[in-house]
């Protein structure tokens, strides 16, 4: 699903933050990916997701080599990527409901689908009884877990998840952990970043670190 190979990304004056990065992360496995802040983590992602382009390497995501996207190519390819960000970044004058939708709006699927597919997201991840609610009428647990459906609702074939639990308690960080297990069980491919070794090894999934911009482990 991903491989990356020689990977580099350098900023002003030599400064790494990837070097020499390779990595395999097989279709339908669940990896985290984890080091100290300022480790790469960020970085790594960010290319990934095409916000940023490497300055050295190669990068493969499903076959596609993420550095000969053109625009349209690189709009289709995120569409495919389902993204959850730490701080939910949900739409606060919409309802969990209507902020799981607005991603399938936004490709034009049909009414009848968005509504359909929304209301299976939000069932699958628990809410379906807060589907009206508001962002600021949620917990953050069930903030995260509205952008969690909000992910999967375009069907992706990788989820990226950037320090999903940072801004939860250990116990609803282990209910979300769950929750991308069952994502990952049902298929797809789930990478998350997150510097909690303590949850790692709870979850017992495979850990690659990054220190100083290079892989240090990968088990």
């Amino acid at each position: 699903m991903i491989d990356i190979e020689g990977l580099s990304k350098v900023y002003a004056r030599d400064v790494f933050a990837l070097d020499d990065i390779n990595l395999h992360v097989a279709r339908g496995e669940f990896a985290f990916l984890t080091g100290a802040s300022g480790a790469g983590k960020t970085t790594l992602l960010r290319i990934l997701l095409r916000q940023e382009l490497a300055t050295g390497g190669r990068v493969l995501v499903d076959g596609r080599d993420l550095a000969a996207l053109g625009a349209a190519d690189v709009q289709r390819y995120r569409r495919a990527v389902g993204f959850v960000f730490q701080d939910f970044k949900l739409i606060q004058r919409k309802t969990a409901f209507e902020n799981i939708m607005f991603a399938l709006r936004i490709l034009g699927v049909p009414d009848v689908q968005q509504r359909r597919r929304t209301f299976q997201v939000l069932k699958w991840v628990g809410l379906q009884h807060r589907a009206n609610a508001y962002p600021i009428e949620l917990s953050g647990g069930e903030q995260q877990r509205v952008a969690i459906a909000r992910a999967l609702v375009n069907e992706p074939v990788l989820v990226i998840a950037d320090e999903p639990t940072g801004n939860l308690d250990p116990d609803l960080a282990l209910d979300i952990m769950n929750l991308f297990r069952e994502i990952n069980a049902s298929g797809t491919t789930v990478l998350v970043a997150t510097h909690d070794r303590e949850l790692i090894r709870h979850v017992g999934r495979r850990a690659i670190v990054l220190d100083h911009g290079r892989v240090v482990e990968s088990a």
